[in-house]
């Protein structure tokens, strides 16, 4: 139907590399007719992609690039990437030296999901006969021009002659601008490899920075030591802090529970006095004589003791006992004269007896 898009084919899993192109001709056996851009967007032809071809040094290869080779994957329905890896050679005598070998960029290109091959030592300059081996339809590259190897553009034939597709450059992110942080941040990751056990001859490190940098890396080490025991001195401080709050909290309501039980069994209306009054009135009680009745029938002798006849000596010192205990009790306690004369009495009476 006329105006309908064509459902895209789900993308197979991702369990390879991209393969390298080969050097002698294009894998691509279908009849390869010459498109216009609408043509392509349309999503014909139907028996092929569309080719488009990408270039570049990709060196320290980032997200940045990754996200060029995206957009020129998906500037059609159905497009086949082949992305043109320039050599060492080419590099460093038209742009200057790479961080990265060129294996290791060609590496790089192959595990990136959009790419589907990999042209290895690809030409600084596209020419008509390499456009052709490769059946390359489109160019895909940002649009600024690019001035290179005694010319203003690299691509301004490509664009003369319908095949160039821009891309979007991302901001913030390039070659260019990875290597100005390492350069500005030299001494730290200097610093960095030499801990991680690179030697100075490794990082062309000489005698005397190797020194300088060994000494700041036990600084730094010392440091972080001392950080350390100052956030778990913190940790520590903080906790005992904790707990000390929770003590004094328990210590105060059970000080008041005390308190309590102190005063409602102490107090002046406590427990404890209305015991203590109990047993005081069972204590007068107790210790407290019980009167004899008036009443009382007088004391009988027992009939089977008869009373003892009466003897005159027993009846006299009888009298004189009774006298003396009277006298005794009638005054004071008697000086040592009057006890004498006492004595004297009691002895002359007991001659008149005789």
């Amino acid at each position: 139907m006329v105006g309908r898009k064509r459902p895209r084919r789900p993308r197979k899993t991702l369990t390879e590399p991209a393969i390298f192109a080969r050097e002698t001709s294009c894998e691509c056996r279908a009849p390869h007719e010459r498109l216009t851009i609408e043509q392509a967007r349309r999503g014909t032809p139907v028996d092929r992609p569309v080719r488009v071809y990408a270039d570049g040094i990709f060196d320290l290869f980032h997200s940045g690039h990754a996200r060029a080779l995206m957009q020129a994957k998906n500037l059609f329905p159905n497009s086949y990437l082949i992305v043109g890896v320039c050599s060492d050679e080419l590099t460093h005598k038209y742009k200057g030296f790479t961080v990265m070998t060129e294996e290791e960029r060609y590496e790089a290109l192959r595990h990136c999901r959009y790419v589907d091959e990999v042209v290895r030592d690809a030409p600084w300059t596209l020419t008509p006969d390499f456009l052709e081996q490769h059946k390359i339809d489109f160019v895909a590259h940002d649009d600024i021009p690019y001035s290179s190897a005694g010319t203003e553009d690299v691509y301004k034939h490509i664009k003369e002659a319908g095949m160039f597709v821009p891309t979007q450059r991302t901001e913030g992110i390039s070659t260019s601008d990875l290597i100005t942080r390492i350069v500005r941040d030299y001494d730290v990751y200097a610093r960095r490899n030499l801990q991680r056990g690179y030697t100075a001859k490794e990082l062309n490190v000489s005698y005397i920075n190797e020194k300088k940098y060994r000494l700041q890396n036990q600084v730094d080490r010392m440091k972080e030591k001392v950080r350390t025991v100052e956030e778990r001195s913190k940790h520590f401080v903080y906790r005992v802090e904790e707990k000390s709050a929770d003590l004094i909290q328990k210590w105060e309501e059970k000080s008041r529970e005390f308190i309590g039980n102190f005063l409602e069994l102490f107090g002046p209306d406590g427990t404890w006095k209305q015991m203590f009054q109990e047993r005081s009135g069972r204590m007068i009680q107790a210790l407290s004589p019980r009167g004899s009745p008036s009443n009382s029938p007088p004391r009988e002798l027992s009939p089977l003791r008869s009373p003892s006849p009466p003897s005159h000596w027993g009846h006299a010192h009888a009298h004189t006992h009774a006298h003396a205990h009277a006298h005794a009790r009638a005054s004071s306690p008697p000086s040592p004269k009057a006890a004498s004369a006492s004595i004297s009495s009691m002895s002359e009476g007991d001659d008149d007896e005789k």
